[in-house]
């Protein structure tokens, strides 16, 4: 008989996981106007999901690789919120 050794990216998410990527995913949409439910916002999720599984636990770290894999311009509070091309 052999072991499987399963990581953390194996786990099922639990709801407060789900419930810490939700708020990363809503940031990022609302802040970008991306539209709840486009390929866009799915995308952010499953960067968000995966990241997460990965060991990001803080969200205020979780958002800002979200938005750098995205390429999207990491200084929120400025007045222009463009994507970097």
């Amino acid at each position: 008989m052999s072991r499987k050794i399963f990581s953390r990216h194996d786990q099922p998410l639990s709801s407060d996981d789900l419930r810490t990527c939700h708020l990363v995913l809503d940031a990022t949409c609302r802040d970008f106007a991306i539209e709840p439910g486009s390929e866009e916002s799915d995308r952010i999720a499953a960067i968000t999901i995966e990241l997460y599984q990965q060991g990001v636990r803080d969200i205020g770290q979780l958002t800002l690789l979200v938005d750098a894999a995205r390429g999207f311009k990491l200084d929120r509070d400025a007045p222009e919120t463009t994507v970097l091309a």
